[in-house]
């Protein structure tokens, strides 16, 4: 989904002009950089904020979708963001895409119940399915920083070069094969990138390379034990 950035700023205006007219739409909420959270439990942390209105995907979203699976799981798998069908059931990773990895990750002995936690940077669908802009990633990210303090992985896993460039803060054009098979640092957790199950349903050329990846994440978590 590479788009130009201007383009998704030309989007973000134009989407925000049928929205709200012409008046610019800014959230009264505490800046992204002082927001703090004080609750001490994954549910508790829902309910603080499944009414967050920090961005104006607020404005068009059906549900808040928050994350779902094991609040003492080892490995978080993090999208980018919902897309339609996540919007409309309030779940992560719940159309075509999401059942795939539902199988890669029982390949390996994990499921939604047991040892992960899937979530998306943010927390809300872009309008067209589009990139997260860079001011909703600024006020969405802590939710997610927030979200693993609480679970205390041992793993994180990026899942497509949107999600990998998102969380570690790469810009230009680089392509996903050029962030796999590293382990890179997310707040003091370790991160690895790999393909989103999305592209392993454009093209078969990348589900092994995918499941050398997810090999990899199983023996990781196993020499973590």
């Amino acid at each position: 989904m590479a788009v130009d950035s201007r383009d998704q700023i030309k989007r973000y205006f134009e989407q925000s002009q049928q929205l709200f007219g012409n008046e610019i739409y800014r959230t009264n909420e505490p800046a992204a950089e002082v927001y703090q959270s004080t609750v001490d439990s994954l549910d508790e942390f829902r309910l603080q904020i499944h009414e967050c209105k920090r961005c104006s995907l607020a404005a068009t979203r059906t549900n808040f979708v928050f994350g779902a699976g094991d609040p003492n799981a080892d490995l978080v798998c993090v999208g980018e963001a919902p897309g339609a069908d996540e919007d409309a059931q309030g779940v992560p990773f719940v159309g075509r895409a999401g059942k795939l990895l539902d199988k890669i990750l029982a390949a390996i002995d994990i499921s939604r119940e047991r040892n992960v936690f899937i979530c998306n940077v943010l927390k809300c669908r872009p309008p067209q399915n589009r990139d997260p802009l860079a001011e909703e990633v600024l006020q969405c990210e802590p939710h997610l920083i927030r979200q693993l303090e609480l679970i205390k992985p041992k793993l994180i896993v990026a899942l497509g070069r949107v999600a990998a460039k998102t969380l570690l803060k790469i810009e230009g054009n680089v392509a996903l094969k050029d962030l796999r098979n590293k382990i890179h640092d997310y707040h003091g957790t370790p991160l690895i990138a790999t393909y989103h199950p999305a592209a392993l349903l454009r093209s078969s050329r990348f589900k092994q390379p995918t499941w050398e990846d997810f090999k990899w994440i199983k023996k990781i978590l196993n020499s973590e034990a």
